[in-house]
């Protein structure tokens, strides 16, 4: 959980959310808007599709008080309630003061519940109160404290069948769902990882550029991990190439090995017409049978490690988990060398 003081001057929502797919550009045309009210706004999307980043964006808007991260999975336990409402000296043991939450250190601001859809019921019934009564009672006080803040809340969740399975409350979803924006995974924008990837170099690289490959490989990826996994994938570039330029054998195991799946069907499909054709030097499987054997799959492997290296026996054999006296014998046997 994190508090944010944002009484800078405003900067433009389009400083903060970087693409330019149709889809990221309805969604800041949509922050120009929303921003400039106080209504409570509903952000849904898969885990690392920016959704922080949006919320934050209709903050700058109009700042006129703090904006306040609120980590609903990270409220468990005994403490919950003390983080979010505060508590009062000498109210449980260990209270040895007075403590301020997080619900008042947002008022006259923003208060931004990250995966709202974690928060417990009972915990949801109390939320609702506070945004209906602005008002609310710390942990162990008798006397009710004010305040009165804007709400942007976030879940990877959909939230109205989390209503019809009672795991969430059906007032306070109506609540809180007076504007909704969906962010798109990153695979299904792709014009945005470009620029992205250029943003994120320029904050974690020292002049460090992609190869045209790397760059290729990149838009190729699903991101199943969204701008998240991006952002991770270009520190992990960084970190392990002093640079200039990033290639392609610099990219996370995840994802080369994504690759290389991605280019077995050709590899076995160019498998397939050299062996129907007489070429292949490894026993082949009963006529008919359809099977591969798995010395034929092992040929598959190393041809693709050693197309994807582009001739690289140290690292293809390093891609494959094997030495390079093994990948060289294997070569040998395959009749693969050249």
């Amino acid at each position: 959980m994190s508090v944010t003081d944002t009484m800078a001057p405003a900067k433009e929502p389009s400083q903060a959310i970087v693409g330019q797919s149709p889809r990221t550009r309805q969604i800041l045309r949509l922050v120009d808007k929303v921003g400039q009210g106080r209504c409570p706004v509903l952000l849904l999307g898969e885990t690392g599709t920016g959704k922080e980043v949006v919320a934050r964006a209709l903050h700058e808007v109009m700042p006129l008080g703090p904006f306040v991260t609120i980590d609903c999975s990270s409220l468990v336990g005994t403490l919950l309630e003390s983080e979010l409402f505060g508590h009062a000296r000498g109210s449980f043991t260990g209270a040895v003061g007075s403590k301020l939450g997080l619900i008042e250190l947002a008022h006259g601001g923003t208060a931004f519940f990250d995966e709202i859809g974690e928060l417990a019921l009972d915990v949801q019934a109390k939320l609702l109160r506070v945004l209906q009564d602005k008002e609310f009672r710390p942990v162990g006080s008798l006397v009710p404290r004010k305040s009165d803040f804007r709400i942007i809340a976030a879940t990877n969740r959909d939230l109205a069948k989390e209503v019809e399975r009672g795991t969430f409350r059906r007032d306070l979803y109506y609540r809180l769902n007076v504007v909704t924006l969906k962010l798109a995974p990153l695979r299904d924008r792709q014009e945005d990882i470009a620029p992205l990837t250029m943003h994120f170099l320029e904050r974690y690289g020292d002049g460090h550029q992609l190869t045209p490959e790397a760059l290729e490989a990149l838009l190729a990826y699903d991101w199943p991990g969204n701008v998240r996994e991006l952002e991770n994938c270009i520190q992990h570039m960084v970190a392990i190439n002093s640079g200039p330029l990033l290639h392609v054998l610099d990219l996370p195991s995840s994802i080369q090995n994504f690759l290389l799946a991605r280019r077995a069907p050709r590899m076995a499909a160019a498998a397939g017409a050299e062996a129907t054709s007489g070429g292949s030097p490894v026993a082949d499987a009963s006529p008919g049978s359809g099977i591969v054997t798995l010395a034929e799959m092992e040929r598959l492997a190393i041809m693709q490690a050693l197309d994807y290296t582009k001739g690289d026996r140290g690292v293809a054999a390093h891609l494959l988990g094997i030495g390079r006296t093994t990948l060289y014998r294997k070569l040998k046997e395959y009749q693969l060398a050249g």
